[in-house]
């Protein structure tokens, strides 16, 4: 089992920040990377169908060998995360936007939290925000098409610079200074998101810590190391236009599979 690859799933292509950290800490691992542009964006669309969709892909992924699953998107975690750990076996890694150290770098008092709508709807990011808030005053600020606008229109273009100016804008005039980035494509516009907020502020997102928790599942459960450092990327969309993407996002060229779970 250890020589099996290790899944990592999103809607789109946020979840290549994901595995780029996990494949920096792990770079002896395979990886089979599952990009599900036929429903994207997720942020948009009925829990139901986020959780039966999340349910329907991780056992497929179970099915295709997979030794352990990483859910490199916030929206699904927050819909689906529990329904999938409760229908498979394999050790599972999901996201939540980093609210709790948030509240151990700030000096100000105030978090902003950038995510879709979706993920701050949610109920797992309500009981997040009353566990760990501790009196802080989290802003959270949905950032409906921006996600879609990175992935279509690249990070540097027109669209995304005016979707950052009208979400992040807000979360400087209130005084975060930290501000937590709760979808994985927003690291693609890390540094522009720093440009519209005051020196110093504080950036989180969570390839890193997601990386260094698979990595203590795959060590207990005796599943870590076996690869060879391979990947395979797949959609359940066009294969074209994600070869597009991903070069534009992830800086190399990948041949990319159409896979339907």
């Amino acid at each position: 089992m250890s020589t099996h690859p290790i899944a990592v799933f999103d809607s789109g292509l946020g979840g290549l920040t994901v595995l780029r950290a996990l494949r920096d800490r792990l770079p002896h691992e395979d990886f089979f990377y599952f990009a599900d542009t036929r429903f994207l964006p997720y942020g948009d669309r009925p829990e139901t169908f986020l959780r039966e969709r999340g349910v329907l892909i991780a056992r497929a992924l179970v099915e295709r060998g997979a030794k352990a699953l990483v859910i490199a998107c916030n929206t699904a975690t927050a819909a689906a995360a529990e329904a999938i750990r409760a229908a498979i076996e394999l050790p599972v890694v999901a996201l939540e936007p980093g609210v709790k150290p948030a509240v151990g770098l700030t000096k100000t008092g105030v978090i902003g939290v950038l995510a879709t709508t979706r993920t701050l709807a949610s109920e797992r990011f309500q009981r997040l925000v009353g566990n760990h808030a501790n009196g802080h005053r989290v802003i959270a600020r949905p950032c409906p098409g921006l996600a879609e606008a990175i992935e279509a229109e690249g990070p540097d273009s027109a669209v995304v610079a005016s979707l950052l100016d009208t979400f992040v804008t807000p979360l400087a005039t209130a005084a975060a200074d930290v501000v937590v980035l709760g979808c994985t494509h927003y690291p693609w516009v890390a540094e522009a998101i720093a440009r519209r907020m005051p020196a110093g502020t504080v950036l989180l997102d969570t390839g890193e810590p997601v990386a260094r928790q698979l990595e203590r599942l795959l060590t207990a459960g005796g599943l870590l190391g076996g690869g060879h450092g391979h990947l395979t990327v797949a959609t359940s969309g066009a294969p074209t236009a994600v070869s597009a993407t991903v070069d534009r996002l992830f800086g190399q060229k990948l041949k990319i599979e159409h896979w339907e779970p």
